[in-house]
């Protein structure tokens, strides 16, 4: 069991690989391993089991623990503290599983798990749209005796599907086909390769940052594409990634990312935002220079950047004396927008080795160069000034800091404390001086950091949140793989709903039981810390639990009176006109004496472990995705943000673990109202698969701002490929259906002459749908098709549907273009009821209704005699007009003719 650590060189050390959990039979044996790099070495060696140090002379460890003969006690969490006269640092735990001999590390009977069936598939006898599909738990299976003792197994095991059948689920009307897990065995763990994408844009404009360079720690590992996308490929064993972004323009400053990675996933789709610089400005070198730090309109600056005389050097250490190019760009916490640009996250390495929050009260970015804004210069002593009527915590005062981002680690190294110092300073908007308290700090700018002023908060809390498939709110539809992520904001001095500045972020994926994120809180006033709370999965942000027209407990998830106390409110609260996507709430750090407060939602920085292992029936905050815009059905079941429940399977979606290729077809619709539009897939060449379903898709069309009455549907359909067994590939057969009263209108020149090119061709003869054997070549938005192959499905997905809206082969947009890159069009007119129907006729002139009905029926049956046969033909319903009886006439008989042809 491998536990690394890495120490920077003369600096705090720091974690950059995460350990090997590990399972053992009893009286079996297992080597723990914690290795540092860098220097100075590490002299010392600790081991801890579930947070007790072990005995060195029992254990007679170093940097390597063994134990033998194991027994079930000794199951638990395993971590390593290394010390140098750097510092401390602590490695991250490994879970140790020890099972009694002659127990089944898996247990072969699959677990409950519910898939969701379509909107129009309710069992007979039931009221259930849930169909239990079953499943096995992912934990490890014990590991090989071999007697070579080793840091990593080389082959790991785990708990997966050993048997699946086909079942048919009866939805009335029509019937769904499932494949269902009957037995669970070991099997080879599915080790998913973590490949990193993304966009980098900036703050404001969302403007790209084009050709930007990659670094990870001193390596260039590569480019951002002219849209700000990029790629990485992550060793698999890595839990924290810090990517420096740089801009070799120098528009915008150098930004630090730590990026968050899902272990049973690979990883997310970031959307990366960073600082636009900010426009340098000539000073003299030898003169003393004062730069202010922020820009807020009708407030004060935070604090002041002052450099003496003859401060300013050349990289070889020669003094510059001249005219210097002075760019100093602040990340203002007032403004609640720049939060998402903060680079890398809060947090410093104590002196026990322990990972701590810090509490910013703003970061700023320093480029000096000189007189031809070529060569980089350093300086000397450079005073930073903090003014203290900023700090409304006067506690924080005393513990003010100044700290600077190592881009290698991405965490805050301390640079200096402060002191005070007061003086006659002309504020913002006053008309006279008036003296000023500041807080002074010392530094060098020896290398293009990031400074933070900052404080260590020991207030701290963990908020509970869970992510739901709908707003029933259900156990069994928790989402994983939800990137949860909590601001903390501070109230302006007498208006709690009005955020004066934000403080903090933290980003937590949502597991099997929700997400725990840190946060400030305060026992003595509830609104002292406040919490800007949003939820994203794949780029699709999910809605948070309503708070209007009433608070309704049962809905958000949180009792009362607690949930008076934290005042919760989504963002549409007082406006309905604003996204629904986020909630704001006082952080009321709960009180142990008070029992309504000891269940959550809100649980002390020392109980992490009760938030993570919270019951179901726990106080929690909700987000849930918009069950109507989007739903998907599997015949294999596989939750995509989980790979490790792929199957094999002729059946799969995604027939390669390794590699999976999203594909999506764009659709536009004429109408005053978006339309669900529905890809049936089914298997088409394949003699495995011919006619057999794989899945179905569900889409509203999206709204295009820009024109009237028209949307547009990126619906994904199944690939055509290898199947699993990768023998012969399959033409999967797609048919799209717009629910509505729709018909087709256009269909893109060259995917049409390609189908005819590429046969078999299928049949197109209903003018409400479109039938296609689905491409083989990933084809480009020119053909309406858009193809991405990613080794994770949630952000080949992302970036197909990003090029679908943007309809580009290589943009990205969240706005959807309804006329950029469409394969389809159809025309879903709103239906008029213009004339009355056989009761109401019946009602108003009964002979004249009865006496056209005998002739018609004389007319139908004079054409069966002769041997005709009659043609439905689809028009739009505004042209079936009562105005000429010859029109009323001919569909009477056109449908009279039809029920008799039926009955025969």
């Amino acid at each position: 069991m491998a536990l690394g650590l890495a120490m920077s060189l003369n600096e705090k050390p720091y974690i950059v690989k995460h350990p090997e959990d590990k399972a053992r039979y009893e009286g079996g044996r297992v080597m723990l391993c914690c290795k540092a790099t860098g220097s100075p070495a590490p002299d010392k060696y600790y081991w801890f089991h579930n947070g007790t140090l072990l005995d060195r002379k029992v254990y007679k460890y170093d940097e390597d623990l063994v134990l033998w003969d194991l027994k079930p006690e000794q199951s638990g969490l395993y971590y390593c503290k290394t010390s140098s006269s750097a510092g401390s640092i602590k490695s991250s735990a490994a879970l140790l599983t020890v099972m009694a001999k002659g127990k089944p590390a898996c247990n072969s009977t699959p677990e409950r798990h519910l898939i969701r069936l379509p909107m129009d598939c309710v069992q007979p006898g039931t009221d259930s749209m849930h169909f239990n599909a079953g499943r096995c738990p992912h934990n490890k299976c014990a590991g090989s005796l071999d007697f070579d003792m080793r840091c990593k197994d080389g082959t790991g095991f785990c708990c997966g599907v050993q048997n699946m059948e086909s079942r048919i689920i009866d939805c009335g009307s029509y019937s769904l086909p499932i494949r269902a897990v009957t037995q669970c065995g070991c099997q080879k763990c599915l080790q998913p390769t973590v490949i990193v994408r993304g966009r980098v844009v900036t703050a404001d404009n969302d403007e790209p940052l084009r050709f930007g360079h990659i670094y990870i720690g001193k390596e260039r590992l590569g480019t951002t594409g002219f849209q700000g996308g990029f790629t990485l490929h992550i060793n698999p064993d890595t839990e924290r990634l810090v990517v420096n972004f740089v801009d070799p323009s120098q528009n915008f400053i150098d930004t630090p990312k730590v990026f968050l990675l899902d272990k049973k996933g690979g990883s997310i789709y970031h959307n990366v935002k960073v600082m636009r610089k900010k426009t340098p400005i000539d000073i003299n070198a030898g003169e003393t220079n004062s730069i202010s730090l922020g820009e807020i309109e009708g407030e004060d600056p935070i604090g002041q950047l002052v450099i003496p005389p003859n401060s300013f050097h050349k990289e070889n250490g020669e003094l510059y004396e001249g005219t210097v190019k002075a760019s100093v760009t602040f990340i203002d916490p007032r403004n609640i927008t720049t939060a998402a640009a903060a680079p890398g996250d809060l947090n410093f390495v104590d002196d026990e080795g322990d990972m701590l929050p810090l509490r910013t009260y703003g970061m700023f970015s320093v480029d000096f160069r000189d007189e031809s804004n070529k060569e980089v210069l350093g300086t000397g002593a450079v005073q930073v000034l903090l003014d203290t009527q900023h700090v409304k915590m006067e506690e924080h005062i005393p513990k003010m800091k100044l700290w600077s981002l190592n881009p290698d680690t991405g965490v805050w190294e301390e640079e200096s404390d402060f002191s005070y110092t007061t003086t006659s300073a002309g504020g913002h908007g006053r008309s006279k001086r008036e003296d000023r308290t500041f807080l002074i700090g010392n530094m060098e700018i020896r290398e293009r950091r990031l400074f933070n002023l900052d404080v260590p908060e020991n207030r701290r809390c963990y908020v509970k949140v869970r992510a739901y498939m709908s707003d029933k709110f259900l156990s069994s539809e928790q989402l994983e793989g939800v990137v949860i992520t909590l601001i903390n904001l501070e109230p302006k001095p007498g208006f709690s709903s009005n955020p004066r500045a934000w403080g903090r972020f933290d980003s937590v994926i949502t597991g099997t039981n929700g997400a725990c994120l840190p946060a400030f809180c305060d026992a003595q006033r509830p609104d002292a810390y406040t919490a800007y709370v949003t939820a994203m999965m794949g780029g699709e942000e999910l809605e948070a639990a309503p708070s209007s027209p009433k608070m309704n407990p049962n809905i958000i998830g949180v009792s009362q009176p607690y949930l008076g106390k934290i005042d919760y409110q989504r963002s549409d609260h007082e406006d309905p006109a604003l996204k629904k996507t986020a909630f704001k709430m006082n952080l009321a750090k709960p009180n142990q004496n008070n029992f309504d407060e000891t269940n959550g939602p809100i649980y002390p920085y020392v109980n992490l472990i009760g938030c993570e292992n919270a019951p179901f029936d726990a106080n929690h905050f909700r987000f849930f995705r918009v069950e109507k815009d989007k739903y998907e059905y599997n015949v294999v079941p596989f939750e995509e943000n989980d790979l490790t429940t792929w199957t094999g399977d002729y059946l799969s979606w995604w027939p390669n673990p390794q590699e999976f290729r999203a594909c999506f077809i764009k659709v536009k619709i004429h109408g005053q109202k978006e339309v669900m539009v529905r890809s049936k897939n089914s298997g088409g060449t394949h003699r495995e698969t011919k006619g057999k379903l794989y899945g179905i898709r569900d889409i509203r069309s999206t709204r295009d701002m820009r024109e009237a009455n028209t949307s547009a549907a990126c619906v994904e359909f199944k690939c055509s490929g290898m199947l699993f067994d990768q023998d012969e590939v399959d033409r999967s057969i797609i048919t799209l259906l717009p629910q509505g009263n729709c018909r087709r209108t256009g269909t893109n020149g060259l995917l049409q002459e390609y189908l005819i090119k590429h046969p078999p061709v299928a049949h197109n003869n209903e003018s409400h749908g479109f039938t296609m054997l689905a491409p083989f070549d990933p084809l480009g938005h020119n053909y309406g098709i858009y193809t991405v192959t990613d080794q994770n499905p949630r952000v080949a997905k992302e970036i197909a549907i990003g090029r679908c809206f943007d309809g580009t082969s290589d943009g990205f947009s969240r706005e959807m273009k309804s006329d950029s890159g469409v394969a389809l069009t159809f025309s879903c007119p709103e239906r008029k009821i213009n004339r009355e129907s056989l009761f109401q006729r019946l009602q108003t002139n009964p002979g004249q209704s009865l006496a056209q009905m005998a002739r018609d029926m004389r007319e139908s049956a004079g054409l069966q005699v002769q041997g005709l046969s009659s043609q439905i033909v689809a028009y739009p319903s505004e042209q079936r007009g009562r105005a000429q009886s010859r029109r009323v006439s001919s569909t009477t008989r056109r449908r009279v003719s039809t029920q008799t042809q039926q009955r025969q």
